[in-house]
């Protein structure tokens, strides 16, 4: 007999969640359609599927929704960041001394299993990091923000939070060549 892993293990990208929530996405797994659901709900992959592509498909988000906000000096895929610790992207700032004035150049990196997502994930993860531009914190700003940018924001989080549960059973059944 298997060792019954604690709440919220078992779905660790799903923890903030409601129980039935959980169950409803456990259920659908556990049955095989899980895949099926999400591709139905988000058939549209993209083609952003360099840094350049990348770079571009957010300034065209802070411009269409946050014209005031400070440019961005790079966004790239990054392999290294580490799903399992909920880093799906990040915004950082650098700041330099140049002559007497101090710069700050602001970088957004994308996980780089988002290159095969689909088009509205990536989408979430890019406008998520964007709102930190205005917002700090996750709170009631930063998620009507984010909201406002993209329509349907949690429940976009919520079925990527599902995507990556996905993954991560399949990963576990089938396990990567090296």
């Amino acid at each position: 007999m298997q060792p019954v892993p604690p709440p919220n293990q078992d779905l660790p990208f799903l923890a903030g969640y409601a129980e039935p929530l959980r169950d409803s996405v456990r259920k659908a797994l556990s049955e095989g359609r899980l895949a099926d659901h999400l591709a139905r709900r988000y058939p549209q992959t993209h083609t952003v599927r360099n840094d350049a592509a990348l770079y571009d498909f957010a300034v065209a988000l802070k411009q269409r929704h946050l014209r005031n906000a400070p440019p961005l000096a790079k966004v790239v895929y990054d392999g290294r960041l580490q799903i399992d610790q909920r880093a799906l992207g990040t915004l950082t700032s650098l700041s330099r001394v140049q002559g007497g004035q101090l710069k700050a150049k602001r970088e957004i990196r994308v996980a780089a299993l988002f290159k095969d997502a689909p088009e509205t994930m990536l989408r979430m993860i890019v406008v998520h990091e964007l709102a930190h531009l205005k917002e700090r914190t996750h709170d009631k700003a930063f998620y009507a923000l984010c909201e406002h940018m993209l329509p349907g924001y949690h429940q976009v989080e919520f079925d990527t939070r599902a995507y990556l549960t996905l993954r991560a059973a399949q990963a576990r059944v089938t396990p990567r060549a090296d």
